[in-house]
């Protein structure tokens, strides 16, 4: 059960955030969602495919760690051994939240920063503090604040993004079979991806609205990111290697 409170010097000065990795702090997962302005940085590690909301049905791209649920290939020995952390991950606890304006009558909430306090990264006893003796923000929380309204950024540009897949058509579903080591198998479903064939069937006009957009770099970033697949199947087959050579008894 999530327990979000808006964040207020008042009321948390004496908390502290857990920024370590670990499963037990809720890395253990198989994919996060991203944004078309990370993928630059995403690709270079992670394949990136497109998931939808059971509950709202929408899509969005997603950062893939794992060929499973509930594992991370990237977390060893409580440590994320990727150069870059996907930014919905970085953020920890943190959320935007949004309260009425007591400024305007316009009906328009204001975006304020949240946190949820039934995260096991929110203590009182260790991590990064959020306010100093004063209760003025500390560095830490700052920088948090600037990656929170990136990501509210990132949020508005999946929409467009994704509007403008699913109005050319660009989303399919896949299944993606993999075969390990052990000679056990594994199979990605509801997963979506680029049509790489409607892709290529775009007319002029449309790809330079694409381009205009920079819609048709993140795509391309997406299609050429499935090569990271493979850094994913040699992680897990180096872990059940590595569970086969050890003693039995």
């Amino acid at each position: 059960m999530t327990d979000h409170q808006i964040l207020s010097n008042e009321s948390h000065r004496d908390h502290k955030i857990i920024t370590k990795r670990s499963n037990a702090l809720g890395d253990g997962v198989m994919h996060a969602m991203t944004f078309p302005l990370e993928f630059t940085a995403i690709q270079s590690h992670y394949p990136i495919f497109f998931c939808q909301d059971s509950a709202t049905e929408n899509f969005y791209p997603t950062a893939l760690f794992s060929l499973e649920e509930n594992e991370n290939l990237f977390l060893e020995n409580d440590i994320w051994t990727a150069k870059y952390i996907p930014m919905m991950v970085e953020k920890g606890p943190f959320l935007i939240g949004f309260q009425p304006s007591e400024e305007h009558d316009d009906d328009k909430d204001n975006p304020v920063v949240a946190v949820d306090m039934s995260s096991p990264r929110v203590s009182l006893t260790t991590g990064q503090s959020l306010f100093d003796e004063s209760g003025r923000p500390t560095d830490f929380l700052k920088d948090t604040v600037k990656l929170l309204d990136t990501i509210h950024s990132g949020h508005e540009q999946n929409k467009h993004f994704i509007s403008s897949l699913l109005e050319n058509d660009l989303l399919e579903s896949c299944t993606i079979k993999l075969s390990l080591v052990d000679g056990s198998q594994r199979e990605l479903i509801d997963f979506f991806t680029i049509n790489e064939k409607k892709l290529g069937e775009l007319d002029g006009l449309t790809l330079q609205t694409l381009n205009s957009e920079n819609y048709l770099r993140a795509i391309f970033m997406v299609i050429a990111s499935h090569s990271r697949v493979t850094s994913l199947i040699d992680k897990k087959n180096a872990i059940l290697l590595q569970d086969a050579a050890r003693p039995t008894h």
